[in-house]
Protein backbone atom coordinates (compact mmCIF):
# COMPACT_ATOMS: atom_id res chain seq x y z
CA UNK A 1 0.00 0.00 0.00
CA UNK A 2 1.17 3.55 -0.72
CA UNK A 3 0.58 6.28 1.52
CA UNK A 4 0.88 9.98 0.74
CA UNK A 5 1.38 12.23 2.90
CA UNK A 6 -0.24 15.27 0.71
CA UNK A 7 -2.89 15.18 -1.96
CA UNK A 8 -0.53 17.27 -4.36
CA UNK A 9 -2.20 16.71 -7.34
CA UNK A 10 -5.48 17.90 -6.53
CA UNK A 11 -4.61 21.78 -6.21
CA UNK A 12 -3.13 21.36 -9.72
CA UNK A 13 -6.45 19.70 -10.93
CA UNK A 14 -8.75 22.56 -9.50
CA UNK A 15 -6.57 25.06 -11.04
CA UNK A 16 -7.89 23.81 -14.93
CA UNK A 17 -11.29 23.73 -13.48
CA UNK A 18 -12.17 27.35 -14.46
CA UNK A 19 -10.36 29.04 -17.38
CA UNK A 20 -12.23 30.72 -20.73
CA UNK A 21 -13.06 28.24 -23.59
CA UNK A 22 -14.35 28.39 -27.21
CA UNK A 23 -17.04 26.14 -28.11
CA UNK A 24 -15.16 23.68 -29.78
CA UNK A 25 -12.50 22.68 -27.44
CA UNK A 26 -13.23 20.23 -24.16
CA UNK A 27 -13.63 21.28 -21.12
CA UNK A 28 -11.56 19.82 -17.83
CA UNK A 29 -12.39 20.02 -14.59
CA UNK A 30 -12.32 18.20 -10.78
CA UNK A 31 -15.63 18.74 -8.79
CA UNK A 32 -15.55 19.51 -4.97
CA UNK A 33 -14.95 17.55 -2.10
CA UNK A 34 -17.81 14.87 -2.19
CA UNK A 35 -17.49 13.63 1.03
CA UNK A 36 -17.54 16.77 2.61
CA UNK A 37 -21.21 16.23 3.77
CA UNK A 38 -20.23 12.32 5.11
CA UNK A 39 -19.65 9.21 4.07
CA UNK A 40 -22.45 9.53 1.35
CA UNK A 41 -23.27 11.98 -1.77
CA UNK A 42 -25.72 11.94 -4.21
CA UNK A 43 -23.83 12.50 -8.19
CA UNK A 44 -25.91 15.18 -9.25
CA UNK A 45 -24.78 17.62 -6.63
CA UNK A 46 -21.35 16.81 -6.95
CA UNK A 47 -20.88 16.70 -11.43
CA UNK A 48 -21.85 19.15 -13.55
CA UNK A 49 -25.02 18.33 -15.50
CA UNK A 50 -23.48 18.47 -19.12
CA UNK A 51 -24.08 16.49 -21.79
CA UNK A 52 -21.56 13.79 -22.74
CA UNK A 53 -19.32 14.57 -19.81
CA UNK A 54 -17.12 11.99 -18.63
CA UNK A 55 -15.03 10.80 -15.28
CA UNK A 56 -11.79 10.37 -15.90
CA UNK A 57 -10.05 10.12 -12.68
CA UNK A 58 -11.54 9.83 -9.05
CA UNK A 59 -8.97 11.05 -6.41
CA UNK A 60 -9.48 10.62 -2.24
CA UNK A 61 -7.84 10.98 0.74
CA UNK A 62 -8.75 9.68 4.28
CA UNK A 63 -7.42 9.13 7.86
CA UNK A 64 -7.86 5.86 9.95
CA UNK A 65 -7.75 5.23 13.58
CA UNK A 66 -7.23 2.07 14.52
CA UNK A 67 -5.06 -0.38 16.24
CA UNK A 68 -2.34 -2.06 14.37
CA UNK A 69 -4.06 -5.87 15.29
CA UNK A 70 -7.37 -4.75 14.47
CA UNK A 71 -8.54 -5.88 10.85
CA UNK A 72 -9.96 -3.28 8.39
CA UNK A 73 -11.44 -2.60 5.11
CA UNK A 74 -12.32 0.65 3.59
CA UNK A 75 -14.41 0.77 0.59
CA UNK A 76 -14.79 4.41 -1.67
CA UNK A 77 -17.59 3.78 -4.40
CA UNK A 78 -19.96 4.48 -6.72
CA UNK A 79 -22.90 2.31 -7.56
CA UNK A 80 -24.25 1.71 -11.09
CA UNK A 81 -26.89 3.93 -12.47
CA UNK A 82 -27.64 1.63 -15.21
CA UNK A 83 -27.04 -1.02 -13.66
CA UNK A 84 -26.68 -3.64 -10.58
CA UNK A 85 -23.35 -3.79 -8.88
CA UNK A 86 -20.75 -0.81 -8.74
CA UNK A 87 -19.48 1.29 -11.78
CA UNK A 88 -16.16 2.34 -9.35
CA UNK A 89 -14.90 0.41 -6.04
CA UNK A 90 -11.42 1.21 -4.67
CA UNK A 91 -11.00 -1.14 -1.73
CA UNK A 92 -8.04 -0.56 0.91
CA UNK A 93 -6.74 -3.20 3.56
CA UNK A 94 -5.73 -2.15 6.84
CA UNK A 95 -5.63 -4.92 8.56
CA UNK A 96 -1.90 -5.14 10.45
CA UNK A 97 -1.35 -1.95 10.16
CA UNK A 98 -1.38 1.43 12.45
CA UNK A 99 -4.04 4.12 11.59
CA UNK A 100 -2.47 6.43 8.94
CA UNK A 101 -3.62 8.63 6.05
CA UNK A 102 -3.86 7.82 2.86
CA UNK A 103 -4.23 9.49 -0.72
CA UNK A 104 -5.13 8.45 -4.47
CA UNK A 105 -5.37 9.19 -7.58
CA UNK A 106 -7.62 6.02 -9.34
CA UNK A 107 -7.64 6.64 -13.20
CA UNK A 108 -10.95 4.91 -14.71
CA UNK A 109 -11.95 4.86 -18.61
CA UNK A 110 -13.78 8.18 -19.42
CA UNK A 111 -16.78 6.66 -17.86
CA UNK A 112 -19.94 8.69 -18.96
CA UNK A 113 -21.96 10.90 -16.63
CA UNK A 114 -25.23 8.37 -16.73
CA UNK A 115 -23.20 5.50 -14.85
CA UNK A 116 -22.33 7.33 -12.11
CA UNK A 117 -24.59 6.67 -9.24
CA UNK A 118 -24.43 7.16 -5.35
CA UNK A 119 -20.88 7.65 -3.89
CA UNK A 120 -20.32 6.34 -0.62
CA UNK A 121 -17.65 5.45 1.73
CA UNK A 122 -17.99 1.77 3.52
CA UNK A 123 -15.83 0.47 6.22
CA UNK A 124 -15.54 -3.32 7.41
CA UNK A 125 -14.00 -4.40 10.63
CA UNK A 126 -12.52 -2.33 13.30
CA UNK A 127 -11.80 1.45 12.91
CA UNK A 128 -12.76 4.15 11.92
CA UNK A 129 -12.28 6.77 8.87
CA UNK A 130 -11.51 10.73 9.36
CA UNK A 131 -11.57 13.53 7.14
CA UNK A 132 -12.45 12.25 3.96
CA UNK A 133 -12.21 13.87 0.51
CA UNK A 134 -13.44 12.47 -2.55
CA UNK A 135 -13.00 14.46 -6.22
CA UNK A 136 -13.81 13.56 -9.69
CA UNK A 137 -12.10 15.00 -12.54
CA UNK A 138 -13.98 15.21 -15.34
CA UNK A 139 -14.01 16.42 -19.15
CA UNK A 140 -17.20 17.73 -21.58
CA UNK A 141 -17.23 19.42 -24.82
CA UNK A 142 -19.35 22.69 -23.79
CA UNK A 143 -21.33 22.46 -27.38
CA UNK A 144 -22.28 18.53 -27.24
CA UNK A 145 -25.77 20.32 -25.64
CA UNK A 146 -25.95 23.31 -27.76
CA UNK A 147 -28.40 24.83 -25.48
CA UNK A 148 -24.97 24.64 -22.97
CA UNK A 149 -23.78 27.87 -24.22
CA UNK A 150 -25.75 31.02 -25.95
CA UNK A 151 -22.41 31.03 -27.79
CA UNK A 152 -23.06 27.36 -29.26
CA UNK A 153 -23.93 26.64 -32.74
CA UNK A 154 -27.55 26.04 -32.97
CA UNK A 155 -28.32 27.87 -29.59
CA UNK A 156 -31.83 28.49 -29.63
CA UNK A 157 -33.13 31.38 -27.29
CA UNK A 158 -35.45 29.89 -25.29
CA UNK A 159 -37.66 32.83 -24.85
CA UNK A 160 -37.52 33.23 -28.13
CA UNK A 161 -38.67 29.37 -29.05
CA UNK A 162 -41.48 30.26 -26.83
CA UNK A 163 -42.07 33.42 -28.98
CA UNK A 164 -41.91 31.59 -31.68
CA UNK A 165 -44.28 29.01 -30.61
CA UNK A 166 -46.97 31.02 -29.73
CA UNK A 167 -47.05 32.48 -33.12
CA UNK A 168 -47.13 29.23 -34.78
CA UNK A 169 -50.11 28.10 -32.47
CA UNK A 170 -51.90 31.46 -32.54
CA UNK A 171 -51.19 31.14 -36.50
CA UNK A 172 -53.19 27.26 -35.93
CA UNK A 173 -55.57 28.14 -33.79
CA UNK A 174 -56.56 31.36 -36.17
CA UNK A 175 -56.47 28.56 -39.39
CA UNK A 176 -58.21 26.13 -37.42
CA UNK A 177 -61.21 28.86 -36.00
CA UNK A 178 -61.74 30.30 -39.92
CA UNK A 179 -62.33 26.36 -40.95
CA UNK A 180 -64.91 25.85 -38.18
CA UNK A 181 -66.51 29.23 -39.23
CA UNK A 182 -66.48 27.82 -43.34
CA UNK A 183 -67.61 24.42 -42.19
CA UNK A 184 -70.78 25.68 -40.25
CA UNK A 185 -71.24 28.59 -43.12
CA UNK A 186 -71.27 25.34 -45.62
CA UNK A 187 -73.61 23.17 -43.36
CA UNK A 188 -75.68 26.36 -42.84
CA UNK A 189 -76.37 26.41 -46.31
CA UNK A 190 -76.82 23.03 -47.41
CA UNK A 191 -79.12 23.08 -44.48
CA UNK A 192 -81.46 26.33 -46.29
CA UNK A 193 -81.10 24.20 -49.45
CA UNK A 194 -82.70 21.54 -48.38
CA UNK A 195 -85.02 23.14 -46.48
CA UNK A 196 -86.40 25.19 -49.39
CA UNK A 197 -86.49 21.84 -51.22
CA UNK A 198 -88.54 20.35 -48.57
CA UNK A 199 -90.99 23.45 -48.81
CA UNK A 200 -91.12 23.47 -52.54
CA UNK A 201 -92.37 19.65 -51.79
CA UNK A 202 -94.86 19.91 -49.53
CA UNK A 203 -97.91 22.37 -50.54
CA UNK A 204 -100.82 23.53 -48.59
CA UNK A 205 -104.09 22.24 -48.24
CA UNK A 206 -105.72 24.90 -50.88
CA UNK A 207 -102.34 24.61 -53.04
CA UNK A 208 -103.64 20.78 -53.28
CA UNK A 209 -107.08 21.35 -53.80
CA UNK A 210 -106.35 23.70 -56.57
CA UNK A 211 -104.31 22.00 -58.58
CA UNK A 212 -106.60 18.72 -57.77
CA UNK A 213 -109.81 20.44 -59.36
CA UNK A 214 -107.99 22.13 -62.28
CA UNK A 215 -106.32 18.37 -62.98
CA UNK A 216 -109.95 16.81 -62.79
CA UNK A 217 -111.48 20.08 -64.52
CA UNK A 218 -108.92 18.63 -67.84
CA UNK A 219 -109.52 15.42 -67.45
CA UNK A 220 -113.43 15.47 -67.23
CA UNK A 221 -112.72 17.99 -70.38
CA UNK A 222 -110.81 15.51 -72.07
CA UNK A 223 -113.49 12.39 -71.26
CA UNK A 224 -116.13 14.53 -72.88
CA UNK A 225 -114.71 15.37 -75.80
CA UNK A 226 -113.61 12.06 -76.22
CA UNK A 227 -116.87 10.71 -75.60
CA UNK A 228 -118.43 13.02 -77.86
CA UNK A 229 -115.58 12.73 -80.95
CA UNK A 230 -116.53 8.54 -80.31
CA UNK A 231 -120.09 9.36 -80.52
CA UNK A 232 -119.50 11.21 -83.88
CA UNK A 233 -117.37 8.26 -85.41
CA UNK A 234 -119.86 6.03 -84.18
CA UNK A 235 -123.01 8.04 -86.22
CA UNK A 236 -120.68 8.94 -89.12
CA UNK A 237 -119.88 5.28 -89.80
CA UNK A 238 -123.80 4.23 -90.01
CA UNK A 239 -124.63 6.81 -91.95
CA UNK A 240 -127.15 8.14 -89.22
CA UNK A 241 -126.61 11.73 -89.53
CA UNK A 242 -128.43 13.49 -91.92
CA UNK A 243 -126.34 15.43 -95.11
CA UNK A 244 -127.68 18.53 -93.09
CA UNK A 245 -125.58 17.92 -90.13
CA UNK A 246 -122.49 18.63 -91.85
CA UNK A 247 -124.00 21.52 -94.02
CA UNK A 248 -122.80 25.26 -93.25
CA UNK A 249 -125.76 27.31 -92.62
CA UNK A 250 -125.24 30.61 -93.76
CA UNK A 251 -126.18 32.57 -90.86
CA UNK A 252 -126.93 36.38 -90.09
CA UNK A 253 -127.84 38.97 -87.89
CA UNK A 254 -131.48 38.97 -86.02
CA UNK A 255 -131.89 42.83 -85.57
CA UNK A 256 -134.91 44.09 -83.05
CA UNK A 257 -136.27 46.83 -85.04
CA UNK A 258 -139.18 47.45 -82.90
CA UNK A 259 -138.71 48.93 -79.64
CA UNK A 260 -140.97 50.28 -77.08
CA UNK A 261 -141.50 53.95 -76.86
CA UNK A 262 -143.32 53.95 -73.82
CA UNK A 263 -140.73 52.59 -71.27
CA UNK A 264 -143.91 52.01 -68.41
CA UNK A 265 -146.73 49.52 -69.76
CA UNK A 266 -150.11 50.19 -68.95
CA UNK A 267 -151.91 48.49 -65.72
CA UNK A 268 -154.50 45.78 -66.93
CA UNK A 269 -157.08 45.49 -64.33
CA UNK A 270 -158.83 42.80 -65.90
CA UNK A 271 -156.62 40.24 -66.03
CA UNK A 272 -156.02 40.62 -62.32
CA UNK A 273 -160.16 40.04 -61.76
CA UNK A 274 -159.44 37.15 -64.15
CA UNK A 275 -156.44 35.53 -62.34
CA UNK A 276 -158.05 36.18 -58.82
CA UNK A 277 -161.42 34.00 -60.01
CA UNK A 278 -158.98 31.65 -61.16
CA UNK A 279 -157.28 31.29 -57.42
CA UNK A 280 -160.54 30.81 -55.80
CA UNK A 281 -161.89 28.28 -58.15
CA UNK A 282 -158.70 26.53 -57.64
CA UNK A 283 -158.80 26.67 -53.38
CA UNK A 284 -162.45 25.19 -53.84
CA UNK A 285 -161.31 22.48 -55.93
CA UNK A 286 -158.86 21.40 -53.70
CA UNK A 287 -160.75 22.22 -50.09
CA UNK A 288 -163.59 19.23 -51.64
CA UNK A 289 -161.71 16.61 -51.66
CA UNK A 290 -161.46 16.83 -47.93
CA UNK A 291 -165.27 17.31 -47.95
CA UNK A 292 -166.47 14.15 -48.17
Amino acid sequence: MTVLKHLWAVPALLAYSCYSYSSEAPVYGVTNNAASAGYQWVMTNVLPQQLGLTVGNVIYRYTTEKERADAMLVHVQNENARGSGYIFRETDDWSGVDGNTISKIVPVPDIDISFWGAGSIEVEGTGTVLDPQVFYTYKYTPCEDQQSDPECPGYVDPMAAVAMAEVVMSQESDEYMQDEMDRKANLKSQKEDEEKKEREKTLSKEEVEERLEKLLGVINTDLMAQESQALHDALASINYLPTSYLRQVNGGEYRDARRLQDAELPRNNKSARVGLAQQVLHDKMVQSQYQK
